[in-house]
């Protein structure tokens, strides 16, 4: 299933995601030396529509087509298949940025396998950070996420947004299993096909190829804003949503997406449930428990927040709530030096 190359394939700078396949049959994993040689491991395409990791190393590999770059480098390019189709994942496949970590009650796969291999690989090779490169469907500003309280992840996070948000679910993902190796990071990019998160994108992987080390100690206050997700929400498989006047189970206000990464008051308007329905947003805290009473309240059909929440992730995208979720609930981070290595 995986293909590991240590040169640059002819056309790899050329094509997009769409045409992709022509070049790479499927999940590639490129190593190239560098003057420095622990390497960054970059995770590009674990969706298939998230195309903005892709474009940005091509644009860093052309601007070092001829010169050495400043440390070793390798790239995961992820799921071809879905890219040539413009999707997240295809029907019957495993979501590439679920398969990292092998989960009680999760059947093995050979994606899980194939990644099981690549962190072991990387391990190896004493890898120096990881950067997880993703977009979102809806309206969010730039933000770097980690999962370890460790003032090595918040720096390599800051290089790229001072907003970061610390997250311990989805379970599963590429930056949880290299956060056993190195500094570990996923940044989102805003929406894809957008130039100036290509443009940022690739600035970041620049500097982080030409860190000598990455640094350890504590990020001043006023150059951090860090967030913790308490909260996932979900449309329950056997709910229909939709927007506008669609006749369905939850019908949800159009915009939501403006609201990420504000704070909302209590009372805030989300949505709508269908007279006489019985159908609920579900809302899951980090050990899994359903706690959408916490969260949510529906006072005459209207389905509004029982507290002040920041949501992050919120889309209009439908495809993108069914296959993923609605949004998170994110809480200011306080007094994170302290618990901080």
């Amino acid at each position: 299933m995986l293909q590991v190359l240590t040169r640059l394939p002819s056309r790899m700078l050329e094509v997009g995601v769409p045409r992709l396949h022509e070049v790479l049959p499927g999940p590639t994993l490129l190593h190239l030396p560098g003057r420095r040689a622990e390497p960054l491991f970059v995770s590009v395409l674990l969706h298939g529509n998230e195309d903005t990791g892709w474009y940005a190393v091509q644009s860093l590999l052309r601007k070092y087509h001829e010169r050495e770059l400043p440390r070793a480098l390798s790239v995961f390019v992820g799921n071809v298949a879905a890219g040539r189709e413009g999707v997240r994942f295809l029907d019957g496949q495993a979501d590439y940025n679920r398969v990292w970590e092998d989960l009680p009650g999760v059947a093995d796969t050979p994606e899980h396998g194939m990644m099981r291999r690549i962190v072991e690989e990387m391990r190896a090779r004493k890898v120096f950070a990881s950067i997880d490169v993703h977009n979102n469907s809806g309206i969010n500003p730039h933000y770097a996420c980690v999962q370890r309280l460790d003032h090595r992840f918040f720096q390599l996070a800051t290089l790229f947004s001072r907003t970061v948000v610390y997250f311990t679910r989805p379970r599963g993902v590429q930056t949880a299993a290299f956060s056993d190796l190195c500094p570990s990071v996923t940044v989102e990019c805003g929406q894809a096909g957008q130039p100036h998160g290509v443009a940022h994108a690739t600035d970041y992987l620049e500097a982080c190829l030409n860190l000598a080390a990455v640094p350890g100690h504590k990020v001043a206050v006023h150059d951090i804003d860090l967030f913790h997700s308490v909260a996932i929400v979900k449309v329950p498989d056997e709910v229909s949503f939709g927007f506008g006047d669609e006749a369905v189970d939850i019908r949800l206000a159009d915009g939501l997406d403006y609201m990420n990464f504000r704070e909302l008051p209590a009372g805030t308007l989300l949505g709508w449930v269908q007279g006489g329905s019985l159908a609920r947003l579900q809302v899951r805290d980090e050990r899994g428990n359903e706690v959408s009473g916490n969260y949510l309240t529906i006072v005459n059909g209207e389905i509004r927040t029982a507290v002040p929440v920041m949501p992050s992730m919120l889309t209009t995208n439908a495809d993108a709530i069914r296959q993923d979720c609605l949004c998170y609930f994110m809480e200011r981070h306080r007094g994170f030096y302290g618990s901080a290595t």
